[in-house]
């Protein structure tokens, strides 16, 4: 049995997303761009377009970066007890800048794990 049939690679899905490489070699580009996903991996050929996160990304990204931000937004006001327009001066660079640098390593990953999961049509056999 190779790794296919037990359900996916070797490769790790995390260290596949965080370094956005192909979920089955871990060499190739997954993604081209900000977020654009490649047609084929150029260096196994894995086919990447039964890939489907939808909006997954963008809820984990919500969800981490919005905790991250209130947070931060606590201990700025115990500290300092800064007026509101003050706080927007560090909170808007930091929700954008979080936000784009985890929505790439989210969308690889989550594409990764559907691999090693057999979702969204990755691993289907053909029908006989």
């Amino acid at each position: 049995m190779n790794g296919q049939e037990k359900g996916g690679t070797l490769v790790s899905p995390f260290f596949a997303g965080l370094l956005c490489r192909c979920p089955e070699c871990g060499r190739g580009k997954l993604l081209r761009g900000l977020l654009d996903v490649r047609a084929a991996c150029e260096d196994c050929g894995l086919d990447y377009s039964p890939h489907d996160t939808g909006d997954g990304p963008a809820v984990f990204v919500i969800l981490i970066v919005g905790g991250l931000a209130v947070t931060l937004a606590f201990m700025v006001e115990n500290a300092f007890a800064l007026p509101v327009w003050a706080h927007l001066i560090y909170q808007i660079p930091f929700v954008l800048g979080a936000s784009i640098l985890l929505l790439r390593p989210l969308k690889a990953t989550l594409i990764a794990l559907q691999y090693r999961h057999h979702v969204a049509g990755f691993n289907d056999k053909p029908s006989d």
